[in-house]
Protein backbone atom coordinates (compact mmCIF):
# COMPACT_ATOMS: atom_id res chain seq x y z
CA UNK A 1 0.00 0.00 0.00
CA UNK A 2 1.56 2.92 -0.89
CA UNK A 3 2.47 5.67 1.85
CA UNK A 4 -0.19 8.06 0.34
CA UNK A 5 -2.98 5.85 0.15
CA UNK A 6 -2.13 5.26 3.97
CA UNK A 7 -2.03 8.58 5.01
CA UNK A 8 -5.10 9.96 3.20
CA UNK A 9 -7.15 6.98 5.01
CA UNK A 10 -5.74 8.53 8.66
CA UNK A 11 -8.18 10.29 10.85
CA UNK A 12 -7.71 13.64 10.76
CA UNK A 13 -5.22 15.40 13.05
CA UNK A 14 -6.99 17.37 15.74
CA UNK A 15 -6.45 21.39 15.74
CA UNK A 16 -3.60 22.37 16.84
CA UNK A 17 -4.31 24.42 20.23
CA UNK A 18 -1.81 25.99 20.75
CA UNK A 19 -1.67 24.81 24.49
CA UNK A 20 -1.27 21.14 22.88
CA UNK A 21 0.84 21.48 19.64
CA UNK A 22 4.34 22.62 22.06
CA UNK A 23 3.98 19.83 23.97
CA UNK A 24 3.43 17.08 21.11
CA UNK A 25 6.28 18.81 19.41
CA UNK A 26 8.80 18.59 22.46
CA UNK A 27 7.71 15.17 23.23
CA UNK A 28 8.10 14.33 19.52
CA UNK A 29 11.87 14.95 19.99
CA UNK A 30 12.34 13.89 23.27
CA UNK A 31 10.76 10.41 23.90
CA UNK A 32 11.42 10.46 27.52
CA UNK A 33 8.88 13.20 28.10
CA UNK A 34 5.89 10.97 26.72
CA UNK A 35 5.81 9.01 30.48
CA UNK A 36 5.01 13.17 31.49
CA UNK A 37 2.58 13.42 28.85
CA UNK A 38 1.07 9.97 30.19
CA UNK A 39 0.73 10.77 33.40
CA UNK A 40 -1.56 14.24 32.15
CA UNK A 41 -4.38 11.45 31.93
CA UNK A 42 -4.61 11.07 35.34
CA UNK A 43 -4.36 14.59 36.45
CA UNK A 44 -7.27 16.32 38.74
CA UNK A 45 -7.84 19.06 36.26
CA UNK A 46 -10.01 18.43 33.25
CA UNK A 47 -7.99 20.58 30.84
CA UNK A 48 -4.61 19.05 31.45
CA UNK A 49 -6.34 15.63 31.07
CA UNK A 50 -7.78 16.78 28.19
CA UNK A 51 -4.13 18.44 27.02
CA UNK A 52 -2.30 15.38 27.66
CA UNK A 53 -5.03 13.11 25.55
CA UNK A 54 -4.87 15.79 22.32
CA UNK A 55 -0.95 15.91 22.67
CA UNK A 56 -0.58 11.99 22.81
CA UNK A 57 -3.30 11.30 19.69
CA UNK A 58 -0.59 13.86 17.50
CA UNK A 59 2.39 12.22 18.63
CA UNK A 60 0.44 8.61 17.74
CA UNK A 61 0.46 10.09 14.17
CA UNK A 62 3.90 11.87 14.08
CA UNK A 63 5.67 8.89 16.09
CA UNK A 64 3.64 5.78 16.35
CA UNK A 65 6.35 3.83 17.45
CA UNK A 66 7.44 6.04 20.50
CA UNK A 67 3.79 5.46 21.97
CA UNK A 68 3.27 1.71 21.13
CA UNK A 69 5.20 0.34 24.68
CA UNK A 70 2.24 1.79 25.77
CA UNK A 71 -0.83 0.20 24.01
CA UNK A 72 -2.33 -1.50 26.60
CA UNK A 73 -2.62 1.77 28.83
CA UNK A 74 -4.64 3.32 25.93
CA UNK A 75 -6.70 -0.12 25.11
CA UNK A 76 -7.28 -0.15 28.97
CA UNK A 77 -9.62 3.78 28.19
CA UNK A 78 -11.58 2.11 25.48
CA UNK A 79 -13.77 1.68 28.29
CA UNK A 80 -12.95 5.38 30.06
CA UNK A 81 -15.94 6.78 31.30
CA UNK A 82 -15.20 9.94 29.87
CA UNK A 83 -16.15 10.25 26.35
CA UNK A 84 -13.27 12.62 24.78
CA UNK A 85 -10.73 10.49 26.57
CA UNK A 86 -12.38 7.71 25.16
CA UNK A 87 -12.50 9.03 21.65
CA UNK A 88 -8.88 10.07 21.74
CA UNK A 89 -7.71 6.48 22.74
CA UNK A 90 -9.78 5.24 19.97
CA UNK A 91 -7.69 7.32 17.63
CA UNK A 92 -4.44 6.99 18.79
CA UNK A 93 -4.76 3.45 19.05
CA UNK A 94 -5.60 3.19 15.14
CA UNK A 95 -2.39 4.79 14.38
CA UNK A 96 -0.50 2.25 16.37
CA UNK A 97 -1.72 -0.50 14.05
CA UNK A 98 1.38 0.68 11.83
CA UNK A 99 3.93 -0.30 13.83
CA UNK A 100 2.52 -3.26 15.68
CA UNK A 101 4.14 -6.09 15.37
CA UNK A 102 2.44 -8.30 18.54
CA UNK A 103 -0.73 -8.18 17.12
CA UNK A 104 -2.23 -6.53 19.60
CA UNK A 105 -4.58 -5.05 17.59
CA UNK A 106 -6.40 -8.25 16.16
CA UNK A 107 -6.59 -9.18 19.98
CA UNK A 108 -8.77 -5.87 21.06
CA UNK A 109 -10.47 -5.27 17.24
CA UNK A 110 -13.81 -6.81 18.36
CA UNK A 111 -14.21 -4.66 21.63
CA UNK A 112 -12.99 -2.15 19.44
CA UNK A 113 -15.52 -2.59 16.93
CA UNK A 114 -18.45 -2.63 19.67
CA UNK A 115 -19.52 1.15 19.70
CA UNK A 116 -21.02 0.65 15.92
CA UNK A 117 -23.54 -1.42 17.47
CA UNK A 118 -24.78 1.16 19.45
CA UNK A 119 -25.93 3.17 21.51
CA UNK A 120 -23.58 6.22 21.02
CA UNK A 121 -23.04 7.50 17.67
CA UNK A 122 -20.09 9.67 17.88
CA UNK A 123 -18.41 6.29 20.04
CA UNK A 124 -19.68 4.69 16.74
CA UNK A 125 -18.11 7.45 14.18
CA UNK A 126 -14.90 7.09 16.03
CA UNK A 127 -14.68 2.84 16.02
CA UNK A 128 -15.62 3.77 12.22
CA UNK A 129 -12.98 6.10 11.17
CA UNK A 130 -10.54 4.27 13.42
CA UNK A 131 -10.77 1.36 11.61
CA UNK A 132 -10.53 2.84 8.57
CA UNK A 133 -7.01 3.21 9.99
CA UNK A 134 -6.36 -0.20 10.99
CA UNK A 135 -7.62 -1.67 7.69
CA UNK A 136 -4.79 0.30 5.56
CA UNK A 137 -2.66 -0.49 8.36
CA UNK A 138 -3.46 -3.79 8.28
CA UNK A 139 -5.18 -5.17 5.18
CA UNK A 140 -5.70 -8.99 5.98
CA UNK A 141 -8.35 -7.60 8.61
CA UNK A 142 -10.52 -5.40 6.34
CA UNK A 143 -13.11 -8.62 5.58
CA UNK A 144 -13.38 -8.39 9.53
CA UNK A 145 -13.64 -5.07 9.91
CA UNK A 146 -16.45 -4.49 7.28
CA UNK A 147 -18.76 -7.04 8.36
CA UNK A 148 -18.40 -4.96 11.37
CA UNK A 149 -18.41 -1.83 10.32
CA UNK A 150 -21.54 -3.01 7.51
CA UNK A 151 -23.91 -3.87 10.85
CA UNK A 152 -24.60 -0.42 11.59
CA UNK A 153 -27.70 -0.56 9.33
CA UNK A 154 -29.42 -2.84 12.49
CA UNK A 155 -27.67 -0.67 15.51
CA UNK A 156 -29.75 0.93 17.99
CA UNK A 157 -28.97 4.35 18.72
CA UNK A 158 -30.58 7.42 20.52
CA UNK A 159 -33.29 8.15 17.44
CA UNK A 160 -32.75 6.60 13.69
CA UNK A 161 -31.84 9.69 12.41
CA UNK A 162 -28.62 8.84 14.51
CA UNK A 163 -28.16 5.63 12.29
CA UNK A 164 -28.76 7.20 9.12
CA UNK A 165 -25.58 9.61 10.27
CA UNK A 166 -23.61 6.98 11.16
CA UNK A 167 -24.39 4.66 8.36
CA UNK A 168 -23.21 7.53 5.96
CA UNK A 169 -19.94 7.21 8.02
CA UNK A 170 -20.09 3.12 7.05
CA UNK A 171 -20.71 4.21 3.43
CA UNK A 172 -17.68 6.92 3.35
CA UNK A 173 -15.32 3.93 5.06
CA UNK A 174 -16.43 1.72 2.05
CA UNK A 175 -14.24 3.36 -0.14
CA UNK A 176 -10.92 3.63 1.12
CA UNK A 177 -11.28 -0.49 2.51
CA UNK A 178 -13.05 -1.65 -0.90
CA UNK A 179 -10.40 -2.28 -3.18
CA UNK A 180 -8.41 -4.00 -0.39
CA UNK A 181 -10.88 -6.34 -0.39
CA UNK A 182 -11.22 -9.22 -3.64
CA UNK A 183 -15.08 -9.39 -3.79
CA UNK A 184 -17.14 -6.13 -3.41
CA UNK A 185 -20.57 -7.80 -3.85
CA UNK A 186 -21.24 -7.32 -0.07
CA UNK A 187 -20.13 -3.59 -0.05
CA UNK A 188 -22.42 -3.05 -3.34
CA UNK A 189 -25.12 -4.27 -1.81
CA UNK A 190 -24.68 -2.51 1.48
CA UNK A 191 -24.45 0.92 -0.50
CA UNK A 192 -27.34 -0.15 -2.89
CA UNK A 193 -29.96 -0.84 0.57
CA UNK A 194 -29.11 2.71 1.37
CA UNK A 195 -30.04 4.42 -1.98
CA UNK A 196 -33.42 5.22 -0.21
CA UNK A 197 -32.16 6.40 2.93
CA UNK A 198 -33.74 9.28 3.97
CA UNK A 199 -30.98 11.59 5.07
CA UNK A 200 -29.95 12.86 1.43
CA UNK A 201 -26.34 13.30 2.62
CA UNK A 202 -25.85 9.13 3.32
CA UNK A 203 -27.99 8.27 -0.04
CA UNK A 204 -25.89 10.70 -1.86
CA UNK A 205 -22.95 8.84 -0.38
CA UNK A 206 -24.06 5.28 -1.83
CA UNK A 207 -24.60 6.46 -5.27
CA UNK A 208 -21.15 8.12 -4.63
CA UNK A 209 -20.16 4.77 -3.85
CA UNK A 210 -21.99 2.69 -6.61
CA UNK A 211 -21.27 5.19 -9.51
CA UNK A 212 -17.18 4.53 -8.46
CA UNK A 213 -17.74 1.18 -8.47
CA UNK A 214 -19.63 0.24 -11.71
CA UNK A 215 -23.40 -0.85 -11.98
CA UNK A 216 -25.27 -0.38 -8.69
CA UNK A 217 -26.39 -3.88 -7.30
CA UNK A 218 -29.84 -5.10 -7.36
CA UNK A 219 -31.21 -5.80 -3.86
CA UNK A 220 -34.02 -8.67 -3.99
Amino acid sequence: MPQSSARSARPKRPQRDPRVAPLADVAEHNYELIGEVLAGLSARRAGVRFGASKALLILSELVPEALYPHFDSFAAMLDHENQILKWNAMLTLANLARVDREGKIEAILDRYLDPISGPDMISAANAISGAVVIGVAKPHLVRRILLRIMRVEYAEYATPECRNVAIGHALKALEPLADLLPDRRMLRLFAARQLGNPRAATSAKARKFLKARGKPAQVG
